[in-house]
């Protein structure tokens, strides 16, 4: 995904929120929240799968797993946008703290 997509879809997210009055409910404490949910429902398609089975979902619910994969990314951009968070930014700056706390072995 590139940074104009990502910052595209920001947008429509903040427009679809306003144009419902949301605003009012969506401090980042009950983003955070709801976020916990939907991350909650998209653990539930994969309990008690195999290894195997995850790897290989059916079409059916491949379906249903992209829905709780948008709402969680839905969520947690939410919660970028209250607090004025760069995602892009801060994945980039997590990958470099990653790579010196997990360096790759020689």
């Amino acid at each position: 995904m590139s940074t104009d997509s990502l910052k595209k879809l920001q947008q429509q997210l903040i427009e679809f929120s306003n144009a419902r009055h949301w605003e009012k409910f969506h401090s980042p404490k009950n983003l955070s929240m709801a976020l916990s949910v939907e991350v909650a429902e998209l653990l539930e398609h994969f309990q008690w799968l195999t290894e195997e089975e995850s790897r290989n979902v059916e079409t059916h619910k491949l379906d249903e797993i992209k829905d709780e994969v948008a709402d969680v990314l839905l969520y947690l951009l939410q919660i970028c946008n209250q607090l004025h968070i760069d995602p892009i930014d801060a994945a980039q700056k997590k990958l470099i703290k990653n790579a010196l706390k997990y360096p790759a072995p020689d």
